[in-house]
């Protein structure tokens, strides 16, 4: 059974109404001014969630949720996410890489038809280089929003520590 794609309609013609909610959760929600922090309910702009206003800024953070997410991590979603912190553990081969490559392509193509990739460059550092981690694989994404979209760049680190995202 195929998956729905849904077509990517930016909403962006209101800068009063927010789209989604960036990540991380606990940045400040700067950038704003008093009457946009109003409008969107935070008066003070402390509120706990920095909220997105385009939807170009949405897909870059459903991008990071998306590779933050270990398959079967999430609750009712058991496909949802990717295996790059899994492949961590995995014989630093070449086919390793294009696994890898292979696999990140399909899951962002699954579940997030609107990003269009550009570039997938995946390093592994055998050479123990890691920042005092050991072992450490880097990912490099380039990738667009849609076809006229600005070319975003998203550095993904992978070491025993965890997986971290880099812009």
């Amino acid at each position: 059974m195929a998956r729905l794609e849904y077509q990517y309609n930016p909403l962006d013609l209101e800068p009063d109404v927010a789209i989604g909610v960036k990540l991380p959760f606990n940045s400040s929600p700067g950038g704003r001014s008093a009457t946009q922090n109003q409008l969107s309910g935070s008066v003070t702009g402390g509120g706990p969630f920095t909220l997105s206003y385009t939807t170009e800024e949405q897909s870059i953070s459903n991008l990071k949720n998306l590779l933050l997410t270990r398959k079967g991590e999430r609750l009712m979603h058991p496909t949802f996410g990717t295996q790059i912190y899994d492949s961590l553990f995995e014989p630093n081969t070449e086919n390793l890489r294009e696994i890898l490559t292979d696999q990140l392509s399909e899951d962002i193509k699954f579940w997030l038809p609107y990003i269009i990739i550009d570039g997938l460059d995946v390093n592994m550092d055998a050479d123990n280089q890691g920042g005092g981690y050991g072992y450490m694989i880097s990912i490099k994404l380039s990738y667009r929003t849609t076809e006229q979209g600005a070319n975003q760049v998203i550095n993904i680190i992978v070491n025993q520590g965890g997986v971290g995202i880099i812009e």
